[in-house]
């Protein structure tokens, strides 16, 4: 067993320590966190991030002095954020997400009266740059998919599998983690995806990706599972002791086998963005390219036109009457 999935396999699940140990947020915290759970019906992983958000700004408030959620004035938010930007160094998209979930927590608190104002009611979002994504060539997408071999150890044949999926089919290591063997369909090569939002696609998965599929189900996997599915949650990729794979787990297996590609800079978002850019290069339209990756709005997935503006000048000479 490596060390890194013992390390997954044991990693409990992120909890809110500063928040709920005060008493002055404790009661604040869990009502708004029943409301998003109970009521929006946010699934986990976005509760966990709400709960971080809100955990950080507790402990920068607890140390201006500001010990209860009543307390908390506009002047204390907007110094928060100069804190995120001006000392931590938080990336722009990291502070803009943080942000929301401030605002989303006071106008909870104002609208059942728990607050008397809403001290978020201002508060401005910073600005935020849209970044291009970072892609790799087909040749080095290559390289890193058949990365994975018997020096690898014996779990390489599930790796492989994974790297062609995520490239194959444009996945999110959280979707990867989460698929269930129902959720593959062999007879017609895809897969039921559930992705943010809860929001379900089926996805079509290449020949490639299927074989490598198909030969960790057949060979590898049943002799980790040892048929004990409760165990394994039923999911299509588990780890050396038959456990889910957790999320973590996919990133660092990114990282592993991109660095035995002698690439950098590489991790699980890069194959999916590396997926949608190969479609819009191979003549695949916007709006098919946003079905395959589960964007609720086109506007998200126009980020990958940037991909190769020679494209658009071949496309124009081709159906304009007088482009030269």
């Amino acid at each position: 067993m490596s060390t890194s999935e013992s390390k997954v396999d044991a990693a409990p699940t992120v909890q809110s320590g500063i928040t709920l140990a005060t008493p002055g947020y404790a009661r604040a915290l869990r009502s708004f966190l029943a409301y998003l759970r109970v009521e929006c019906g946010l699934a986990a992983a976005t509760l966990e991030a709400y709960t971080r958000d809100i955990d950080d700004l507790v402990g920068d408030l607890l140390a201006r002095g500001v010990s209860a959620v009543g307390e908390v004035t506009p002047a204390h938010l907007v110094e928060h954020v100069r804190f995120l930007s001006r000392d931590r160094k938080l990336d722009p998209t990291t502070i803009v997400r943080h942000v929301s979930s401030v605002r989303v927590f006071f106008r909870y608190l104002h609208a059942n009266r728990e607050i008397p104002e809403n001290p978020a009611r201002l508060l401005e979002r910073p600005t935020k740059w849209r970044k291009l994504p970072n892609v790799i060539s087909p040749a080095q997408m290559r390289k890193l998919v058949e990365a994975p071999n018997s020096d690898h150890g014996e779990l390489w044949i599930r790796d492989r599998a994974i790297l062609e999926l995520m490239y194959a089919s444009g996945l999110r290591a959280s979707e990867v983690g989460s698929v269930r063997l129902n959720q593959w369909f062999p007879t017609i090569a895809s897969l039921s995806v559930i992705g943010k939002g809860s929001k379900q696609r089926i996805v079509p998965v290449g020949g490639c990706a299927a074989q490598a599929l198909e030969r960790w189900l057949v060979h590898q996997r049943p002799g980790i599972v040892e048929g004990n599915e409760a165990r394994a949650d039923h999911r299509l990729f588990v780890s050396n002791r038959g456990k889910p794979l957790e999320r973590v787990a996919i990133w660092m297996l990114v990282k592993k086998y991109a660095l035995a590609a002698g690439l950098h800079d590489v991790h699980p978002h890069v194959l999916r963005h590396s997926f949608a850019t190969d479609l819009l290069r191979g003549g695949c339209d916007l709006r098919t390219v946003q079905e395959f990756l589960g964007h609720s709005s086109v506007v998200t997935t126009q980020v990958y036109t940037h991909v190769d503006k020679s494209r658009l000048r071949e496309v124009a000479r081709k159906f304009h009457p007088r482009f030269d």
